[in-house]
């Protein structure tokens, strides 16, 4: 499914780089699995290779899917978050934060915004903008392989 040097996004763990394929044995059995360097937090996971689809780990998005997702920052789109409530909400962001697609973090950074220019947000709310956009912005940055801070700078431009 994947190859060494594929640049992945883990869902709720943020990119990374599938490292090697290694063969282990735990509890007496041989199992082969990814061993995947995540970009940010220093970390390793490994990964078994027949429960990878059961993870939402997919290769990184291409560059007309990101061009399309930035194009939604400027329709300002919302999905009417505010008329939930702050747990509906919540529960929302994070099946989308967990579902690992591009397109769906941006909703929650995009939700989450314009939200924030209507009301304040509470500190999970916060928190989520904070984890959401860290993503994307990891995201942004191996698609157009620039820095973080490039890619931050970019996001900041659409937000504004």
């Amino acid at each position: 499914m994947f190859e060494v040097g594929d640049s992945i996004v883990y869902p709720m763990q943020g990119t990374g780089i599938i490292k090697s394929i290694e063969e282990k044995e735990f509890l007496g059995k041989k199992r082969s699995y990814y061993i995947i360097k995540m970009l940010t937090g220093n970390m390793e996971i490994m990964i078994p290779v027949d429960k990878i689809s059961d993870s939402n780990v997919r290769l990184i998005s291409d560059v007309s899917t990101l061009e399309k997702v930035l194009r939604k920052f400027h329709e300002r789109q919302s999905n009417s978050l505010e008329s939930l409530n702050s747990k509906q909400r919540q529960q929302m962001n994070m099946k989308k934060i967990k579902s690992g697609s591009l397109q769906e973090t941006a909703e929650v950074v995009i939700d989450l915004i314009l939200l924030n220019k209507k009301k304040p947000l509470n500190s999970s709310e916060k928190q989520m903008l904070d984890k959401a956009q860290r993503f994307l912005i990891d995201e942004i940055s191996l698609i157009k392989e620039i820095t973080t801070d490039e890619a931050e700078d970019l996001l900041q431009s659409k937000v504004d």
